[in-house]
């Protein structure tokens, strides 16, 4: 079977997107403003563009992480900073990791110029990551405008995702059990960047097994029912970020975006900054 062009998209944006994540000058940025570690610095610089936020609107905004985890992060963080340092921090340490990893500038305009547009028209509807981070000024750098259109379109297939989980009445903790299943990533790795206490993580994996999505086995694998409803969660996924936004690239218009950023997203998975094994699960390029 083909990949869908927005799963192939998202594997480039996401890809550059991470480095927010993992580069090396993340967490010194964070505390630089006053943030306590990399946590808080996650939670404060991608929830940055909604404003000084609560745990509750992040908890239900990003999804899949434990509630208790969220809350040692916010609203403290907007004690210690501001939203505009954080989104001007994140610019800069995100653009700095790619130009230092190798991301080719004039290939990241090219890009930026076709994303722009897709980015303006796609549809906020339900989609509070996406509609925050598309109200953003774009940064005058090409590097930095493409990092910042991959991370918008990125929120935008992320918050799509969640309507999927909820369409399948699955929540974002039963959502890694079921990619723990599939085999997508270990379990471990999963649990401690999420979050979960035994107790919760053990109830999740119970529910699923009560609906005949998982197997009885100490490690379970998916039965022919859980691995339609991930299917299906996988498939409204890419196809509501394709009619949401991206199909007004075409795919002819997606294929050219992800060859121009091919040589890019090389040297971020060449440089090691993105660990092989990552909670979003995505495959880097050998």
């Amino acid at each position: 079977m083909d990949t869908h062009p927005a799963r192939q998209l998202w594997a480039t944006l996401e890809t550059l997107h991470d480095v927010t994540y993992f580069a090396e000058g993340v967490r010194p940025a964070g505390i630089a403003l006053g943030l306590r570690g990399f946590w808080m610095t996650y939670f404060a610089f991608r929830a940055a563009p909604l404003g000084p936020v609560a745990a509750g609107p992040v908890v239900a905004a990003f999804a899949g992480f434990c509630p208790a985890m969220v809350a040692k992060a916010l609203p403290d963080a907007w004690s210690r900073t501001t939203p505009s340092a954080c989104l001007q921090a994140r610019a800069d340490v995100s653009t700095a990791a790619l130009r230092d990893a190798g991301a080719e500038p004039e290939a990241c305009e090219r890009a930026a110029s076709l994303l722009g547009p897709v980015a303006a028209a796609a549809d906020p509807t339900g989609r509070p990551l996406f509609a925050a981070n598309a109200a953003l000024e774009p940064p005058d750098d090409a590097v930095g405008r493409l990092w910042q259109l991959a991370t918008t379109l990125r929120e935008h297939r992320g918050d799509g995702h969640i309507a999927a989980l909820v369409t399948e009445g699955i929540t974002g903790l039963e959502a890694h059990w079921l990619q723990v299943a599939d085999g997508r990533f270990p379990e471990a790795v999963i649990r401690q960047a999420r979050g979960w206490p035994d107790e919760e993580w053990a109830a999740a994996a119970e529910a699923l097994r009560s609906r005949g999505l998982l197997t009885p086995d100490a490690t379970p694998t998916l039965t022919a029912a859980g691995r339609g409803v991930l299917e299906a969660i996988e498939a409204h996924t890419d196809e509501r970020a394709w009619t949401g936004g991206l199909s007004v690239l075409g795919e002819q218009g997606a294929g050219e975006v992800v060859e121009l950023l091919r040589p890019s997203v090389r040297a971020v998975a060449a440089s090691g900054m993105l660990p092989q094994v990552n909670p979003a699960g995505l495959s880097l390029p050998g």
